[in-house]
């Protein structure tokens, strides 16, 4: 088997708290066995236009605790329909394998979510090209894989924001509403909903009531508890209904931007209820700042893991943790494939048991 001695590593999609510990364990490992690393800046499309930069020890130190990515990300532009003119496009992959073996890069590290995985695979059906993906998104809504990391940080933050809105909820006896990001799944929702204590979840794999939420609002105002807190996800929807879009964006592989459902569900329970209600939308504050002790252990261990990969030969690949173990599973069974969760998840049942309210 060939020695791979040159690897390339990218860093596509929205950024998350860990990116720059993935690349920081990816160049130091690399390293100590002999591996030249070489970034490529923005994403896919600096591997179409060609921009590189070559990364050591030296370039890495001091960027564990860093948010954001060192080299750069974008979630536009795809290899495969890239942007060449107004609302034109072409395929240029060709041109980007080009430009790989110009730079001698024997194998590309991917780190990014579903849409950079699935960049990734068609790279590999098409030509036959040396891939390796490291899971990454605030979502957690890969398949393959128990945690990706970024997802431990947008909780804390989450749950942080929960914990403040207490106070002023109580304060005012308000019912203040959070809404979060997650995309089509609830993960965020559900974990940072039970560690900060809501009354109420709601999540997109759980389409929802307002008389349900207002019921559990009133419900705990005979207990003489005068607020309540609810966590929406952005996805979430009314029964019967479809997630509310914010905005359409052209010529962005996911033109979709979900947002909006929280004021709307703060305007009905108001309306409906009449009950001062609040809503705060959380936002890109989720994917900022510097990532938790589990994030940053967690992506250096899929850096490392990676590497490994590397000098086995084995590509096609998409690092996992399962039962607290890194593992491979093939790129093409994860790719294009969403996590939502199960409706008997453990956490679902807790929260239930504890008397959350999920709408339904």
């Amino acid at each position: 088997m060939k020695q791979i001695k040159t690897v390339g590593v990218l860093t596509g999609g929205g950024d998350c708290p860990g990116l720059n510990a993935v690349i920081r364990s990816i160049v130091k490992a690399g390293n100590a066995c002999g591996l030249t690393t070489l970034g490529i800046k923005n994403g896919f499309g600096g591997l179409v236009n060609n921009e590189w930069t070559q990364l050591t020890a030296q370039d890495v130190s001091g960027i564990l605790p860093r948010g954001g990515t060192i080299l750069g990300t974008t979630n536009r532009d795809n290899p495969f329909h890239f942007p060449v003119a107004d609302h034109e496009y072409a395929d240029l992959s060709a041109r980007a394998v080009t430009n790989l073996q110009q730079r001698g890069v024997e194998a590309l590290i991917v780190i990014g979510g579903d849409g950079s995985l699935r960049i990734a695979d068609e790279f590999r059906q098409k030509y036959n090209l040396a891939v390796i993906a490291v899971p990454k998104t605030i979502d957690n809504d890969l398949p393959g894989t128990e945690r990706t990391f970024g997802f431990d940080t947008a909780i804390s933050i989450a749950m942080e924001a929960l914990d403040r809105l207490h106070t002023t909820a109580e304060s005012h006896h308000r019912v203040m509403i959070l809404e979060v990001m997650g995309r089509y799944a609830g993960w965020i929702a559900l974990h940072a909903g039970v560690a900060g204590g809501a009354d109420c979840i709601l999540l997109p794999e759980i389409p929802f009531r307002i008389s349900s939420v207002i019921n559990k609002v009133r419900e705990r105002q005979q207990q003489e508890k005068m607020f309540s807190i609810a966590v929406v996800a952005e996805g979430a929807r009314l029964t019967g209904g479809s997630p509310v879009v914010a905005r359409i964006v052209d010529g962005s592989p996911d033109r979709i931007r979900l947002g909006g459902i929280g004021n709307q569900l703060a305007q009905a329970v108001e309306e409906e209820g009449r009950i001062e209600t609040r809503c705060t939308v959380l936002g890109h504050l989720q994917r900022g700042g510097s990532p938790t002790a589990y994030d940053r252990i967690l992506a250096t261990r899929y850096g490392v893991a990676a590497v490994n990969a590397v000098q086995d030969g084995e590509f096609g690949c998409m690092m996992a943790l399962k039962n607290n173990r890194i593992v491979r599973v093939p790129i093409e069974q994860v790719a294009g494939k969403p996590a939502n969760i199960p409706l008997d998840d453990d956490l679902i049942r807790a929260a239930r048991a504890i008397g959350v309210c999920f709408g339904d």
